[in-house]
């Protein structure tokens, strides 16, 4: 028997998207814990500690000239808050206003993106993490710079760190997003397959509904590798390396698929129901399956930097989709005309995407990208950076609301532990920080899993202290709790709490009694908890039901914009220019926004999610809706002059003038007329198809109709959300 080589376990393990922020962390705390040993000074420990935690939560992806320039600005914002933090303390007042306009300055700087939400985020918790310091030596301003340069030395450490790690492997992160991306797609695939089932009373809804949300992921997924992707290119985005472009084609591919195996050709259930007894649909099952286990074969090539094979299996299925289809042909049934030329379109796009997983296996020789540059979403001048705070600054605004709603919860926090002194108080407002988040759904996740957590992280800490009393193997179990901490916030905060908790009390053990801390401990997660939970509840709350009509119009206006860049490309031939590819991504994006918004809402209380089931509704009618608009999209090119090019081109104009009518309607909270003649008339037309109409213009008519037909539901749902969601007197919007 051959000896298992360790080069792929250890491979995988490499390929994990966790383990080199793991790694870091763990260098940088271990470091940090030897410096301390080997000076003899284990109170260094706790300061430094907390600096490498802020400065990782404060890390972003990028390259290392990226990293490097979000590192000085990051310890430019340590710094600052950190002695305004020291000099401040001793005078209760200015430190409360300074408390106040700070948060919600910093909050406010997340309408410039992420990265700087994130940092903005960090240097809010590093400046809590001053007040802990100034409050364990009772306040005294003594050697004031001592604690803000041991936390912006930690910060630096790790960011050094950080940026070295960028520069050394910098396409890791490609690799894991465009994985990542692949997996998700994978999953939609195989979702997609279950539509196919020929099985009579077969609960679609429900299957569409799980194709609709996971659609959100994979959007998810794709702006995720568009962002990580646009990092590398640097600005002006010109002459990617070989990698990148290699990886950018990838992206591209992952796109076109997407839009292809997001289409629809004709509803399932009635494909289901005129070809019962015959293997056809079974065919087109299995064809998809197989290329959903190719997206995960492609996902795992991507990860692991290993040749993707495309499996001889996939070919075969096609060929049985053929032969099936042909079969089907012969037998000359009048009533299967017009749906076998739905169902050949339908095998012509999956033969597309037949080729283009094939040629996966050397994205080198994919077709380059008529236009590959990438919309850059960031502010490009302070000019811009600034008019994008400005715009956000009124009660309308999400993130506004959520300002102000952090800082006055901190402020709270200040008063309520300066009003019953506690012992080590402003851990209150560090899980205040923690806890309240944007809308009421996610705090309440947070708080559940924070306080839960805390639990379970004291409990063990108590058991520990008894078992390994060795300050220096608590030291070491802090180091391991650190890691914890970070290889699994993102996924599984509960257990990230408890490691967390762990690493505060083996820390504050090092130099005091970390038994005097479990109670203390406790009481502040809950009081913090408290505050945060009352802060999102009773201050401008963002129930969803409210803004749902905003959500669903959005997703029609930008389903409209979708169908005229598309009707655009059947007159001058497929062309995926960046005006496309952002009217598909908005499209897709809204879809999700849309999903997420009624994600949260089931997390309300009962009286604000009343609208909950119209919502879920909505979204199978939009994601159909955007199915057939994709499967417009997937076969542009440019048609012939035909005499139905003018019934074309102006049912699309009528289409999109609906889509943006009924938008406008929801977004205004204006009546809607549940049926409408002109659009019952102009699917009539649509759906008569001469016999010698090419098949060009006869897919085009054929998507364009089933599209006319879904705006009747749609107008009956958009009547059922407006009654209601209608505005109660005196309550406001």
């Amino acid at each position: 028997m051959p000896t298992p080589s360790l080069s792929q376990p250890l491979r995988r393990l490499w390929a994990l998207e966790k383990f080199g922020y793991s790694l870091r962390v763990l260098i940088a705390l271990a470091g940090s814990m030897g410096l301390s040993w080997y000076l003899g000074q284990p109170a260094l420990m706790i300061p430094l500690f907390l600096g490498i935690i802020a400065s990782a939560l404060a890390e972003t992806d990028d390259s290392w000239r990226g990293r490097l320039s979000a590192l000085l600005v990051t310890l430019l914002c340590f710094s600052i808050a950190s002695v305004s933090v020291e000099l401040l303390f001793p005078y209760p007042l200015f430190f409360v206003l300074a408390l106040a306009a700070s948060t919600f300055a910093l909050v406010m700087l997340g309408a410039l993106g992420e990265r700087y939400a994130t940092i903005a985020q960090a240097t809010l918790i590093l400046s809590i993490y001053s007040m802990i310091a100034a409050d364990q030596r009772g306040g005294v301003a003594l050697h004031f710079w001592r604690d803000p340069l041991l936390l912006v030395a930690g910060a630096a450490w790790y960011g050094l760190l950080s940026v070295l790690w960028n520069a050394l492997f910098a396409h890791q992160p490609v690799q894991q997003s465009l994985a990542r991306l692949y997996r998700e797609l994978g999953l939609y695939f195989r979702l997609k397959a279950a539509l196919f089932e020929p099985v009579r009373q077969l609960d679609v809804e429900e299957r569409r509904l799980q194709l609709a949300q996971q659609n959100g992921r994979v959007v998810n997924a794709l702006n995720a590798a568009k962002e990580t992707l646009l990092n590398r290119l640097g600005q002006g985005q010109g002459r990617p390396g070989t990698k990148i472009n290699r990886y950018l084609k990838l992206y591209f591919l992952a796109q076109d698929l997407h839009e292809r195996v997001g289409s629809s050709h004709y509803p399932y259930q009635a494909l289901a129901e005129a070809f019962f007894h015959s293997d056809v649909l079974f065919r087109c099952q299995r064809l998809l399956r197989l290329q959903a286990s190719a997206c995960g074969e492609l996902a795992e090539a991507v990860q692991l930097r290993q040749a993707f094979r495309y499996s001889e299996a996939n070919a075969q299925a096609m060929a049985d989709l053929e032969a099936s289809l042909e079969h089907l042909r012969g037998q000359s049934n009048p009533a299967w005309r017009g749906l076998l030329r739905s169902l050949r379109a339908l095998a012509g796009n999956l033969a597309t995407v037949q080729r283009q997983l094939a040629s996966a296996s050397n994205p080198d020789a994919l077709q380059g990208e008529q236009d590959s540059s990438l919309l850059d979403r960031q502010p490009q001048s302070l000019r811009e950076a600034f008019n994008r705070v400005r715009q956000q600054l009124t009660p309308t605004s999400l993130l506004f609301r959520h300002a102000l709603r952090m800082s006055i919860a901190l402020v709270g926090g200040y008063a309520v532990l300066h009003a019953i002194h506690p012992e080590q108080g402003y851990w209150v407002l560090l899980t205040t920080v923690f806890v309240c988040q944007p809308n009421y759904g996610a705090t309440r996740i947070k708080l559940v899993q924070r306080v839960s957590g805390t639990v379970l992280g004291l409990l063990a800490g108590w058991a520990l202290f008894d078992l390994f009393p060795s300050t220096q193997v608590q030291a070491l179990f802090a180091v391991v709790a650190g890691v914890v901490f970070f290889a699994t916030r993102s996924t599984r905060y509960t257990l990230a709490t408890a490691a967390i908790t762990l690493l505060v009390l083996f820390c504050f053990n090092q130099v005091g009694d970390g038994y005097g801390l479990i109670w203390p401990r406790l009481f502040d997660t809950l009081l913090g908890s408290l505050i945060a939970a009352a802060a999102v509840f009773l201050i401008l709350p963002d129930w969803q039901g409210r803004r749902l009509n905003q959500v669903v119009a959005n997703t029609l206006s930008c389903n409209s914009d979708y169908l005229r860049q598309i009707m655009r490309q059947y007159e001058s031939g497929k062309h995926d220019d960046l005006a496309y590819r952002l009217a598909r991504r908005n499209a897709h994006n809204a879809e999700a926004a849309l999903s997420t918004t009624l994600s949260n809402m089931l997390l309300e209380p009962g009286h604000f999610r009343k609208e909950a089931e119209t919502g879920f509704r909505f979204l199978i009618l939009s994601h159909t809706l955007l199915n057939y608009l994709s499967g417009l999209g997937a076969h542009r090119e440019s048609l012939p002059d035909d005499a139905s090019d003018e019934l074309l081109e102006s049912a699309a104009q009528q289409l999109a003038a609906s889509l943006d009518d009924l938008a406008a309607a929801l977004l205004h909270k204006r009546p809607v007329a549940v049926y409408s003649e002109e659009e019952d008339a102009l699917a009539q037309r649509l759906e008569q198809l001469p016999d010698d109409m090419d098949d060009g213009h006869r897919l085009v008519q054929t998507q364009l109709g089933l599209i006319c037909r879904q705006l009747a539901p749609l107008r009956s749902m958009a009547v059922h959300l407006l009654k209601q969601g209608a505005v109660e007197p005196g309550v406001q919007p």
